[in-house]
């Protein structure tokens, strides 16, 4: 099948080599066996936000500008509007009576539905209410797919405990009731095709009561409240820079505080959409899989050692700066963790690279047949090569003979391309000071310890070995 180049998939999206043969056969270090259930707390959780305050208060705008800022992730919005119930004929004959600012105006159990399906990874359709005629059957459904960030914007949608329990970030949006008054007579008339005198009767008999009693009384569960809505420029800038921070942080960097994960974006997913895909050629493959490789080693290199160093440009000012450190080593876990080597090759100019062959028998069994290192390796800090991080096991097996090398735990980067929260258990646990950069967390392991979903057998696809 013919290349996907990464612009059809995402829219703007000479060291020393060792080798040697060891034949001595170390001890093998007791490996904690891993689990094979993909459980469901490995799916990553989007990130819920609940916007209220009053009608006409600017919340759309407010989500408008926070979806702008995060154009880099996927972003969806539900509309507590859009949960409005189709009034019953009987309703429809006393329509200007009717309370739409009221709880029970809502289909709140329809709305927990959706966002339950969500945050399971489901994609939902979503009604449109149609203002005119108080239905909402009569537009088509609106496909809204899983995100990474959930905005739930309404006037009571801080109402339900339910609700507000689905939230990791509620907004109230609080804007004097006269410009709210304006901005609805402006909004109601042109869009809803309302009279203004029918809106100052909606507004005299159910607005301005339903705002006292329901809608202001939820403010007091706001974790921000932004005065002047979408013209409170910096609260949203603020906002957007929380809600980033809490979407670099995978659940399991929370557990373990020496794992990271380099922030996703669209550019980084679709790279890895192709290297997943089975069907993309060993040329394409080769090509993303460096690009990431090489993204991976520079952000770990961004968790080493540094000193300060200034230097004289070339208009005579003085620049403050920092210093590289020195003293690095690579070591590639074979055959996998060659494929990284070139990037590290790229970065660190020089840099001297070792191996380690640790040969699989079985599932979990493992044993090292091959090792040739630097001899001041323990002098170093090391940066462990391998794609794949599965089971564990050959990480616990490489990672025990750089300490039986004489290698401080907290010496040693173990950078891979992607992680199975096994794995991550694994390792984390027996070396709680080494640092693991990884560029995507996966579901879990299959019953044949398989990471999915994975992207196959790497080093086959990478140097393409595979049957194919």
């Amino acid at each position: 099948m013919g290349s996907n180049p990464v612009e059809d998939l995402i829219e703007a999206s000479s060291g020393v080599h060792y080798s040697g043969f060891h034949m001595e056969q170390p001890h093998t270090p007791e490996i904690e066996q891993p689990t094979t259930s993909i459980d469901d707390s490995f799916h990553k959780q989007p990130f819920i936000i609940g916007v209220a305050g009053g009608a006409a208060s600017g919340k759309t705008t407010v989500c408008d500008l926070i979806i702008e800022q995060l154009r880099d992730q996927r972003v969806v919005l539900v509309n507590q509007d859009s949960f409005y119930h189709t009034l019953t004929p009987e309703e429809l004959t006393k329509v200007h009576e009717y309370n739409f600012d009221h709880p029970d105006a809502f289909d709140t159990e329809k709305l927990l539905c959706v966002v339950e399906k969500l945050k399971q990874g489901q994609a939902v359709d979503i009604p449109k209410y149609d203002f005119k005629s108080y239905k909402n059957d009569v537009f088509p459904l609106r496909r809204v797919n899983p995100s990474d960030v959930i905005i739930l914007e309404g006037i009571l949608i801080f109402h339900d405990p339910r609700v507000r329990g689905l939230m990791n970030m509620k907004i109230f949006v609080d804007t004097d009731a006269d410009v709210r008054l304006a901005r609805r007579i402006r909004r109601d008339t042109a869009e809803k095709g309302r009279d203004i005198g029918m809106v100052l009767d909606q507004y005299s008999k159910f607005v301005k009561a339903a705002f006292d009693d329901f809608i202001l009384p939820t403010k007091k569960y706001a974790d921000v409240i932004i005065p002047r809505g979408g013209d409170n420029h910096v609260a949203i800038d603020l906002i957007v820079q929380h809600i980033r921070t809490k979407l670099g942080q995978h659940d399991l960097c929370k557990i373990y505080p020496n794992l990271y994960v380099i922030q996703s974006t669209f550019q980084i997913r679709g790279m890895h959409t192709l290297i997943r895909d089975a069907n993309t050629t060993k040329h394409d493959f080769v090509f993303y899989a460096d690009r990431l490789i090489r993204l991976v080693v520079e952000h770990g290199l961004g968790h080493l050692p540094f000193t300060e160093k200034q230097v004289l440009t070339p208009t005579g000012s003085v620049y403050s700066g920092v210093d590289f450190c020195k003293r690095l080593c690579g070591v590639s876990v074979i055959r996998s963790g060659e494929s990284m080597e070139n990037a590290l090759r790229a970065c660190c100019k020089g840099i001297k690279i070792g191996k380690i062959l640790i040969h699989r028998e079985g599932d979990n069994g493992q044993q090292l047949i091959y090792e040739k290192l630097p001899l001041d390796i323990a002098e170093r800090h090391v940066l462990l090569l391998d794609p794949i991080l599965g089971t564990g096991n050959s990480a616990v097996q490489a990672i025990s003979l750089l300490l039986k090398k004489g290698v401080p735990e907290s010496n040693i980067l173990f950078l891979n391309l992607i992680s199975a929260p096994q794995g991550v258990h694994v390792v984390c646990k027996r070396f709680p000071r080494i640092k693991i950069v990884t560029s995507e967390i996966e579901v879990g392991l299959n019953d044949d310890f398989r990471v999915v979903p994975g992207m196959g057998e790497f080093g086959d696809r990478y140097f393409g070995t595979d049957e194919d």
